[in-house]
């Protein structure tokens, strides 16, 4: 079993204003846990600059411009309350976007079995046509689309266990029944989406969770909507939109879990993709705020996808 990791400095420039949750420190705290000797077997690779044509997949020209138009030259600028951009912002959007679409290359290619990208900004929160939750690109709706338009994949789950609902990849999607959407996450919450009975053409299944629940619940979630909802699928590539904010320690949700539950889920989906996908599995960062759960929790989830 291979397993790629990409990540790259210019995550690190894109920088948010003093305090905010989404800062340059998430990286290096994974970076740190993945540098230890039993992750040395990584195949590690720099993630490459994306074509920023494929930021078309899941926006409109007229959006992506408009996000590029706001970098700014120096200091920091708001997109809205919880969204920032910073001059390297910019770049660093497109190499995560770049990783993202490689790694769908990966899978298809052989190059790897499955791959993890550690990247920011995240996206899954990125609408079509809005940037918002400290998302300006949706990483994981391009990856899905990339997968389509490059490999001829029918069928594309993206499975999103990031506490906060990914309203962005929902949207894209909505009615769309070659992709599959899957979430658990907690509700209410931000961005107040995610409700069970939103069910876009057949292909949203969501699993709100509610505060000061855990592993039971979160388990009880994946095995009665989302892991049925993927054997019905059947897909040629699943994606994870993995977000490691409903780790106990995050600050920003109150669901429990431990790091052994996205060891657990991970496995899950791993099973799928092996009798579904030949093993093609993309897991993308999303949230996860305190850096030591951060930590120990990707140190779980990539240990798992190393271990087959």
């Amino acid at each position: 079993m291979t397993t790629r990791l990409y990540s790259h400095p210019i995550y690190l420039e894109h920088l948010t204003p003093p305090g905010h949750p989404e800062r340059p420190d998430r990286l290096r705290a994974v970076a740190k846990v993945l540098s230890h000797d039993v992750f040395d077997i990584l195949d590690r690779v720099e993630s490459p600059m994306g074509d920023p044509a494929t930021l078309r997949y899941a926006h409109p020209d007229s959006y992506v411009r408009r996000i590029e138009a706001g970098i700014p030259a120096e200091g920091i600028a708001r997109i809205d309350a919880d969204t920032s951009v910073s001059p390297k912002s910019w770049l660093a959007a497109l190499t995560a976007v770049g990783a993202a679409t490689a790694a769908v290359d990966d899978v298809f290619s052989g190059a790897a079995d499955n791959v993890f990208v550690a990247s920011r900004p995240p996206g899954h929160h990125a609408e079509k046509i809005t940037a918002m939750g400290f998302c300006l690109f949706n990483n994981a709706a391009i990856a899905a689309r990339h997968a389509q338009l490059r490999h001829g994949a029918e069928r594309v789950a993206i499975v999103d266990w990031d506490v906060h609902h990914g309203n962005g990849t929902q949207d894209i999607f909505w009615d769309d029944p070659s992709v599959l959407y899957c979430s658990t996450h907690q509700m209410p919450l931000y961005p107040g989406t995610g409700a069970k009975s939103e069910t876009g053409a057949g292909n949203i299944v969501n699993a709100p969770l509610s505060a000061n629940t855990g592993s039971d619940d979160f388990r009880d979630a994946f095995r009665s909507r989302i892991l049925p909802a993927l054997d019905e699928f059947q897909p040629d590539l699943i994606i994870i939109s993995a977000g490691f904010d409903a780790h106990h320690r995050d600050p920003l949700a109150e669901i429990n879990l431990v790091e052994e539950d996205f060891s657990w889920a991970t496995a899950e989906l791993m099973e799928r993709a092996d009798r579904f996908a030949s093993n093609r599995l993309v897991s993308l960062l999303e949230g996860g705020y305190d850096l030591q759960g951060l930590a120990l929790s990707v140190a779980a989830h990539v240990g798992r996808l190393m271990r087959g």
